[in-house]
C-alpha cells in the first residue's frame, strides 16, 4: 500500500469511548476520504449535515445521499472508504457498540 494519498483525509474526533461504546464525530471537507477500512464493531451513523458519500467498496462503488439528522445502522464486517463527494462540508457522528 502506497503511503501517498489522492484524497485529504477526514478528520475523526473521538468523542466517548467506554465499556458499551465508541462515538467519533467524522468531519470531511469536499473530497476528503476516511481511508479503506474493514468495521469490527456494528455501528450506527447520525449526519450533522446532509451528506453526499462516494462508497469504495469491494463489490465497485456507488454513491449515497443521506439528510441531516437520518440515522442508519450496519452490521460488523462492513469493509468501505468513505468519501465526501460532495462540495460542501460534511460530518457525521458515528456510534459503534461493543
Amino acid at each position: 500500500m502506497s503511503i501517498f494519498r489522492a484524497r485529504p483525509p477526514a478528520k475523526p474526533t473521538l468523542l466517548l469511548d467506554d465499556d458499551v461504546v465508541r462515538i467519533t464525530r467524522w468531519d470531511f471537507e469536499p473530497g476528503a476520504d476516511t481511508g479503506h477500512h474493514v468495521h469490527g464493531m456494528g455501528y450506527v451513523v447520525v449526519p450533522m449535515t446532509d451528506c453526499r458519500f462516494l462508497l469504495e467498496e469491494p463489490g465497485g462503488e456507488r454513491r449515497v445521499d443521506i439528510a441531516k439528522g437520518a440515522a442508519y445502522r450496519r452490521e460488523p464486517g462492513v469493509e468501505h472508504n468513505v468519501i465526501n463527494a460532495g462540495k460542501e462540508f460534511m460530518s457525521f457522528i458515528e456510534i459503534e457498540y461493543k
